[in-house]
């Protein structure tokens, strides 16, 4: 009998990614990071294969192009800084993959979207989620960045152009928080600004498809939106617009959703 799951097309992902090393750390008070980290852990079991490969779309990678990690075996960035000495001792040794990350470029290309290859390493929007997603390690990933422009629909685009990858067996996540300025966290008085973007973004997501797409592509319109995301630094929700693209016709839903630092972080799945 055929296993129907085998060939079932992998889903597409927007995810948190904490703060820095957050999930790797003492941090005060405990249990700050506890209930997104077992969100994270628990992901690989929801999926309806193992996937042959992963296509992290990284808020901590920006570039003129649209930018794809081509190395065999990535280093990795330490992207953050001010942590326990211990936090960049952290490894994640997962291989990357040329033939996916060139097969990445062509589909870019033929939607008329400018890219490139190059021999970049893993930043820790991606090394930070997955070593609690899948943490032997072993599936190879490429890096895609963002456009530097952070224009919404330039990536609901490159989401459209990389849905092919999905029936291959990858796996697209996008990593970023759907809430991210920095005076924000921890302040009481973004609770209620949180929490009121958050149930848009969510009504946004959970839109039929055409809708979604014109939702996100003006996502600027939400209640708080420039509160939540102050103008020029909105690359953590950004890679939501490549996820949001990937998803085609499929519906979305979150599928985590929790006050942390007094500010509501949610995570959304599609297909």
């Amino acid at each position: 009998m055929q296993d129907v799951h085998a060939s079932a097309a992998q889903p597409v992902l927007f995810i948190p990614h904490g703060a820095g090393p957050c999930f790797f750390m003492e941090w005060s008070p405990p249990g700050t990071w506890s209930g997104m980290a077992d969100f994270l852990e628990g992901v690989a079991a929801t999926l309806p294969s193992r996937p042959k490969a992963i296509l992290m779309v990284s808020a901590h990678w920006l570039a003129e192009d649209f930018s794809i990690t081509s190395g065999e075996r990535p280093e990795l960035i330490y992207d953050y800084y001010g942590f326990p000495d211990h936090t960049y001792r952290l490894d994640y040794p997962a291989p990357g993959s040329p033939a996916l990350a060139e097969r990445v470029e062509s589909l870019l290309s033929a939607a008329g979207l400018a890219s490139h290859r190059e021999p970049r390493g893993f930043d820790h929007g991606m090394f930070i989620p997955l070593k609690l997603m899948f943490p032997e390690a072993d599936i190879p990933v490429v890096q895609l960045s963002l456009r530097q422009d952070l224009d919404p629909a330039a990536h609901l685009a490159a989401g459209e152009a990389l849905a092919a990858l999905r029936d291959e067996g990858v796996l697209i996540v996008g990593s970023g928080m759907s809430f991210h300025n920095m005076r924000g966290y921890g302040d009481p008085n973004f609770t209620a600004p949180s929490e009121a973007f958050d149930a848009w973004l969510t009504e946004a997501v959970e839109a039929a498809p055409a809708k979604r797409q014109a939702a996100l592509g003006d996502w600027a319109q939400g209640p708080h939106a420039h509160r939540c995301h102050p103008p020029g630094h909105e690359e953590h929700l950004i890679p939501l617009m490549v996820a949001a693209g990937a998803a085609g016709q499929e519906a979305g839903q979150k599928v985590y959703s929790e006050r942390v630092l007094e500010t509501q972080l949610s995570a959304f799945r599609f297909g």
